[in-house]
């Protein structure tokens, strides 16, 4: 039996994903099931940077970035669809944002995560434990 060969994963900064398989992908991950197409839609207009994987023209990964481009930069919404999962297309996502051109001056690049470990094999420290939240309906509750 020849071998399966591993589909061909392309990697993209210079077109946003369509909607429609982003949501497709965010069905997949507790985080991000309920998000709408537009909220979505609205979310990319805001992004300065998005790398997206691709298998063909199917949306397979996706990653983003909000930044000054200077001194500050956050990672948001990395996903893999779940069939292509454990084959390094997340990790890939995060080293192109972290080593993209446009991001080469920023000086501390942040994220919230609920997998640690996965970041911290790529070279991020949860020693320093300066983040806080606010959530808009955990206050809109006690006015």
């Amino acid at each position: 039996m020849p071998p399966t060969l591993k589909p061909a994963v392309t990697y993209s900064h210079h077109e946003l994903p369509e909607v429609s398989q982003l949501l497709g992908l965010f069905r997949q991950a507790p985080w991000a099931k309920d998000r709408t197409l537009a909220d979505a839609k609205e979310m990319l207009e805001h992004t300065d940077l998005a790398i997206c994987a691709r298998d063909s023209e199917r949306l397979i990964g996706f990653g983003r970035v909000l930044t000054d481009f200077v001194y500050r930069a956050t990672i948001w919404d990395v996903i893999v669809d779940r069939a292509y999962q454990g084959q390094g297309i997340g990790t890939e996502i995060v080293k192109r944002i972290l080593h993209h051109p446009q991001l080469q001056r920023v000086e501390l690049v942040w994220l919230c995560t609920r997998r640690p470990g996965f970041y911290e094999r790529l070279g991020f420290s949860s020693k320093e434990q300066t983040g806080m939240v606010w959530s808009r309906s955990k206050n809109s509750r006690s006015e």
